[in-house]
């Protein structure tokens, strides 16, 4: 249990105690004994945290709230001591579960982690703990195992993820001396490496270490209620000094600091925002903490990543370029024919596009698969083939935008099909949105290369595009903006962005696909496959920012009202203490408005 909750049950306990002597037992001498020495012992709990929060270098609101329960217990005041008390303990435990409720702990990406190596020693395999492979040792990567440590391949070859690392949605290729990065997914080949780093510098170890400085390095934020904290108390201060000072009457101090206890302050922000937190879950969002919305209301800069993010992350056919003494459906049907038979990525969208352009499939024959290369067939009486281009012909072929797959007929080049991956169809106006809102430097960082990251940037309307961006790269991005361009908000979906979303003032994860380390370390997660929902969070933000400042200031103006009035002596301790409840209640409901989608 927290300590908030304890301290709220601690008060709730006094109370019922007092209650039961004073009006059960009538003693009221130990009711007020009861309730002056544990609340001035809570009091006490409560500065000394309040302290620690000043030595922060922020400036909290219970200082007006304690100075309250001093005041009214020290001169006997004791049962409008212990409301207060129970606002403040009450608004704290409120606080608490609006904020931060979910925190980052990383389960998904530490779970992942590759834990064993495959050891070759002398012919034989041994399963080994990751931490005791050393570098230069010989290791076996099975088919759909991840990659333990960083290393160079040495025999066999195959096709491996590295999506998760880099963003790069396409497989990539490896033979003898391609480097391959732990944490990549091997294809349906076994293949072996030789170590060259050990585990803990490796590059998925890396991205946890960057995960976890990155989360303990938050930026300073100050929260809406402490920005109105300081005027406050020094306005309350100074009316109940006056009050003191003209009537004499030393009881003016505690019936102006009952009614000017900040609870609107306290209470009214966080409910917003909880409320506010609820109306994004009905959207489909999950917003972790009341201070992620804060910052979301106020954002400078949104940076995206690409691959899976502002594109879906499947591979469709951009273009298809056919030299002219080739028939161009001929070439589709004979393409798509032969890929129906492979399941690599490439070629579901070759088949795809040959459904889309309703061409008839022609009967393949003599299908050979070469991992890595390509596939190759007989189809009416033709030598097909279909991958990459030195595996289709020897002749001069043309280089594309996207990822190349090639064509040969009887070993003449046909034709070359550019892959690129797919935008999203809401991310144009996903982007439109949050210029409306005034965020103006809105920023694409990915892993993938240059060409395609920068025509997937001006399809979408984002001028500003970081390339070739291991998540180191996305970490010094993030890190290096310039203070107006804070608060900051990344949006990712995979592994690679989580140090990014961990570091960002706010991180939003495309989290649809599952529990992974994306959602874990951001501070929001989308739950369904849908970009549009990113600048629907900021419209929430942004309306339930509204809500809690218009809420904060009823209060405040209606406490400032009671206590001109209380400082003439008009309202005794124990009614201003109801009256602050009256205030309380006005401050929610306002504060509940924040639930509606009709703002």
């Amino acid at each position: 249990m927290n300590s908030d909750k304890i301290k709220l049950y601690g008060t709730l306990t006094i109370g019922f105690l007092a209650a039961m002597l004073e009006f059960v037992f009538h003693l009221p001498q130990y009711a007020q004994l009861i309730i002056s020495v544990l609340g001035l012992l809570l009091a006490l709990i409560m500065f000394v945290d309040m302290i620690k929060v000043l030595k922060s270098g922020n400036f909290g609101i219970d200082l007006l709230a304690i100075t309250a329960i001093v005041a009214t217990i020290v001169l006997g005041q004791y049962w409008a001591g212990w409301i207060v008390l129970l606002m403040l303990t009450g608004g704290d435990t409120l606080e608490e579960f609006a904020a931060n409720k979910a925190k980052s702990e990383l389960k998904s990406l530490l779970d992942n982690t590759p834990s064993q190596a495959h050891l070759i020693d002398d012919s034989e395999i041994k399963d080994i703990d990751i931490d005791d492979v050393k570098v230069g040792d010989t290791l076996l990567v099975r088919p759909k195992e991840q990659v333990p440590v960083d290393g160079i391949v040495f025999e066999g070859s195959s096709e491996i993820d590295e999506s998760s690392l880099t963003g790069e949605s396409v497989p990539v290729n490896v033979v003898k001396d391609s480097h391959v990065m732990s944490g990549s997914i091997n294809g349906d080949n076994p293949f072996k490496i030789k170590a060259e780093k050990v585990a803990a510098d490796s590059e998925y170890q890396a991205i946890v270490k960057l995960v976890k400085e990155s989360e303990t390095h938050p930026a300073k934020f100050v929260r809406l209620a402490d920005r109105y904290a300081v005027p406050f108390t020094l306005i309350a201060y100074i009316i109940a000094g006056v009050a003191w000072y003209v009537s004499k009457d030393p009881v003016r101090v505690a019936q102006v600091l009952v009614v000017a206890s900040p609870c609107p302050l306290i209470l009214a922000a966080p409910i917003a925002f909880v409320s506010g937190m609820s109306r994004t879950s009905r959207n489909g969002i999950i917003i972790k903490s009341g201070t992620a919305l804060e910052k979301l209301n106020s954002a400078q800069t949104v940076a995206f990543d690409k691959t899976g993010t502002i594109t879906k992350g499947k591979l469709v056919v951009d273009e298809l370029l056919v030299p002219t003494n080739f028939d161009q459906n001929q070439v589709i049907a004979y393409a798509a024919s032969l890929e129906q038979n492979s399941s690599h990525v490439m070629a579901k969208a070759i088949v795809d596009y040959a459904i889309e352009k309703k061409i008839p499939f022609e009967k393949a024959e003599n299908l050979k698969e070469i991992t890595a290369q390509g596939i190759q067939g007989t189809i009416n009486s033709h030598d097909v083939k279909v991958g990459q281009a030195e595996f289709v012909t020897t002749q001069e072929v043309p280089e594309v935008t996207g990822s190349g797959v090639y064509i040969s007929i009887d070993g003449q080049y046909a034709g070359v099909y550019s892959l690129l991956d797919q935008i999203r169809p809401e991310s144009k106006s996903t982007i439109q949105k949050l210029k409306d809102f005034g965020i103006k430097n809105i920023l694409m960082i990915s892993g993938d290369k240059k060409e395609a990251t920068e025509m997937v940037a001006s399809k979408v309307g984002i001028t500003q595009a970081f390339p070739s961006s291991l998540p180191a790269d996305k970490v010094k991005i993030i890190n290096n903006l310039p203070k107006e361009f804070h608060p900051t908000v990344m949006v990712g979906d995979g592994v690679n962005d989580a140090p990014a979303l961990a570091l960002a003032d706010v991180g939003i994860a495309m989290g649809y696909k599952g529990a992974n380390a994306a959602s874990e370390s951001a501070d929001a997660v989308i739950l369904q496959d849908d970009l549009s929902k990113v600048s629907t969070a900021v419209k929430i933000a942004h309306d339930t920012m509204k809500v809690a400042k218009e809420a904060v200031l009823i209060g405040i103006f209606i406490c400032i009202a009671l206590m001109l009035v209380a400082a003439f002596g008009l309202i005794p301790t124990i009614i201003g203490a109801m009256l602050q409840e009256v205030v309380d209640t006005v401050a929610i409901l306002y504060a509940l408005r924040a639930r509606s989608d009709k703002l």
